[in-house]
């Protein structure tokens, strides 16, 4: 059967519009198939707010599903046809695939330690274990998700390995949907074992599970099934208990009713394996609540929503250390007892100081972490990271060795007294170190990340921008060493701003280094909404403080401009999910800024948002068109509908994933149609949709690659750059 050409998809595409009826706008981006307009009015508050498409959010329509095609094959032949981009791919391809093992995630248990690795060209990380000496040459592959499918699109969602390290838990999806079922696998056999249990992992709700302290059986997280609408399939959190051997179907419930339906459940035992700390995230916005869960399935509450309390972990002896923000926006520490379980009577530990105690949560590692000899605190100070240590009376005791500038996202004592942690910069791959408790002394170990490309002739800079309101904006800054400051460097800004998240150093590699090699200068800005300074600088990018995030974004642009860095024909921006709606919002408000913007599973539509399927989660940081307040703010900088006809926006390259169950992919189809229709005549407006792809998290290697390709073959072809030794970005 003959493959069919890109002009094929855009005929159909064409033809299911005709059919479609409603205006069909003309594309202003020339070369872009017009997209029907088919108007709905929704009145908020006494506004009247018109959507032109509202029809682009129902994937299951054969029209939307040929429009998305053709814009896809739009975006291939233009991307496919930059003389740059090919080789851009076999350059990033050949030195991930060169770079070597990187291990992470570890876990101890039953005196062995289990890990992740990542092995390119390997389409997907696996499951290793290793004696307590961690010795990477003994490592030995438990579960291969590349042996179980050999098209690379089965990933591991998170495994917990039994107290006793015979078993480990895995949670498996497919194609970047998160959509996971639990696997028990024998570690010695690394066959699979026990029952499968569906339902345990959604996107943003997440899955968890701790194991009883014999390894007979494990906590776990449940979704709903058919017993609720299938929208409410995907909410409604609840833990469950499971005895290996018996039927999934007859699990005993043990908690949840009663929580809120964008419940985020964490489930935890590692410091004592026969108390479970349960974390209750409200949705996405910081606000926690905690309870024991005991070995007879019996529960107690220890924190509620509105205590502040952000973190929290259980030692050996029964004690819990809290992190909280009450009064203490960058946290303080506090101790409990189970025999006295009421949070006023917690004893204060270590008082708020100018460093900010990290909150842990879905992306985050534990933010305490206590041993039989010592409490160690992992700290942030602006993006940079420190791990504090402390006795059990919380007296200071020094700091775990850092380099500068760095992060470190674990610290996992093993079964020899010592602790590995692990160390992260821009410049060098990550690594393991050890720290032995007894003796005060640290080693670098062979849990180390090597690559071919080397950043000798690089450095890292720290400036600061002023923001509309006069915050002081850090600006990380990665450029060659002697670079003109004469304005015409290539700059690509890259930035976050929400959900406390913090942008810390990690090593940049292959895709960085094309980017120096090409004259280019590298920014990534630590905006409010996120967590570098606490809860306070959170607070002010979130809900109705929004606009602040944006305004600093622009800001460091000025800044970069104002500096000689760049100039806007020389300014190009990156960001994804949060960052799209950053990417989306800074190019409706300054479209005169930039000359190149990329977006990857951005949101775009605020006043749909939250009526997505896992859009609920997001409330708690965005806000609600149902209050007043919050839709006025929503609605003043929502990037779908500030898009202004006849404005010359940036070149824009976007890009989405079919199984995202983070972000709605209908956010980039009415984006980027409106875009289309609306952008002055003279660059392109791009959308990439990949049907074997989420929100990026579990994507195979290839899928990746494929798009960072993509990515800097646009910017190097927008920008006018070349890459060294090689013709002009066009043929």
């Amino acid at each position: 059967m003959p493959v069919p050409t890109p002009r094929f998809f855009a005929l159909l595409a064409s033809l299911c519009f005709a059919a479609a009826g409603g205006l069909s706008a003309r594309a202003q981006d020339s070369g872009a198939t017009a997209t029907p307009q088919q108007e709905v009015k929704d009145t908020y508050h006494g506004v009247a707010v018109v959507d032109p498409y509202r029809w682009l959010e129902n994937a299951n329509d054969p029209k939307v599903h040929a429009w998305s095609l053709a814009q896809d094959a739009r975006s291939r032949t233009y991307l496919d046809g930059l003389a740059v981009r090919q080789p851009i791919f076999d350059q990033l391809m050949k030195q991930i695939s060169a770079t070597s093992s990187r291990y992470y995630a570890l876990y101890a248990a039953g005196g062995k330690v289990f890990a992740l690795l990542n092995q390119p060209p390997k389409q997907q990380p696996m499951i290793v274990v290793m004696e307590s000496g961690a010795d990477p040459l003994k490592a030995r592959i438990v579960v291969n998700p590349n042996v179980l499918n050999d098209k690379g699109t089965t990933a591991i969602d998170w495994f917990v390995p039994s107290p006793d390290g015979r078993l480990v838990a895995v949670s498996l999806s497919d194609n970047g949907s998160e959509d996971g079922t639990l696997h028990i696998f024998d570690v010695a056999s690394g066959k699979q074992v026990s029952e499968v249990i569906a339902r345990v992992q959604y996107p943003t709700g997440g899955g968890s599970l701790a194991w009883r302290a014999d390894s007979a059986g494990f906590w776990y997280t449940r979704y709903p099934g058919p017993d609720r609408p299938a929208q409410e399939q995907h909410f409604f959190q609840e833990v469950y208990f499971h005895r290996l051997g018996d039927d999934p179907a007859m699990d005993t419930y043990v908690l949840g009713k009663g929580f809120p339906k964008v419940a985020e459940i964490s489930l935890k035992n590692r410091g004592n394996p026969h108390l479970i700390l349960v974390t209750v995230g409200n949705g996405d916005g910081g606000e926690y609540a905690h309870f024991v869960i005991y070995p007879d399935n019996h529960s107690l509450q220890l924190t509620h929503f509105e205590d502040k309390v952000v973190a929290a972990t259980v030692a050996a002896d029964g004690t819990v250390y809290l992190v909280s923000h009450k009064d203490a926006l960058r946290g303080k520490l506090l101790s409990l007892t189970l025999e006295d379980p009421i949070l006023a009577h917690a004893k204060l530990l270590v008082p708020e100081s100018e460093a900010v105690i990290q909150p842990g949560g879905e992306f985050g590692g534990e933010p305490v972490v206590v041993t039989a000899g010592a409490i160690y605190v992992r700290e942030l100070l602006g993006g940079p990271a420190r791990v504090a240590i402390f006795d059990h009376d919380g007296h200071p005791k020094g700091n775990l060795p850092l380099p500068e500038a760095s992060a470190v996202e674990e610290v996992e004592p093993v079964a020899d007294g010592s602790l590995l942690y692990s160390i992260e910069t821009y410049l060098r791959p990550p690594y393991f170190a050890r720290f032995d408790e007894k003796t005060g002394k640290t080693a670098e170990t062979a849990l180390a990340q090597t690559s071919p490309v080397s950043f000798a002739d690089a450095e890292v800079v720290r400036e600061f921008a002023s923001s509309k309101d006069g915050t002081r904006i850090p600006l990380n800054i990665v450029r060659r060493k002697g670079t003109k400051l004469d304005g015409s460097n290539p700059v690509l800004l890259n930035g976050y701003g929400g959900f406390a998240l913090s942008m810390t150093p990690e090593f940049l590699g292959p895709s960085t280094r094309l980017w120096l090699d090409a004259g280019g200068v590298f920014v990534i800005a630590n905006l409010r909404g996120g967590g570098e300074f606490g809860e306070q600088w959170h607070e002010a990018g979130e809900l109705t403080r929004k606009q602040n995030v944006f305004d600093d974004f622009i800001a460091s642009a000025q800044y970069l401009i104002a500096q000689k860095y760049t100039a806007p024909e020389r300014l190009a921006i990156i960001g994804g999910s949060n960052g799209g709606l950053l990417m989306g919002a800074a190019l409706t408000q300054r479209p005169d800024l930039f000359r190149a913007v990329v977006s990857r599973v951005g949101i775009y539509d605020m006043l749909r948002v939250e009526l997505d399927p896992n859009g609920a989660f997001n409330t708690t940081e965005y806000g609600s068109v149902k209050d007043p307040g919050q839709f006025k703010a929503l609605y003043a900088y929502s990037p779908y509908h500030h898009v202004n006809q006849g404005t010359a926006y940036p070149a824009i390259f976007m890009a989405t994933g079919e199984t995202d169950g983070r972000v709605n992919p209908a956010h980039s189809r009415k984006m980027i149609a409106r875009l289309q229709a609306a952008a002055a005549p003279g660059r392109p407006v791009y959308l990439s949709i990949n049907s074997h792809a989420g929100h990026g998290i579990g994507s195979a290697l290839s899928i990746r690659v494929n798009l960072q390709a993509d990515t800097y073959a646009f910017l190097f072809d927008q920008l006018g750059m070349r890459l060294p030794g090689n013709a002009p970005s066009r043929p």
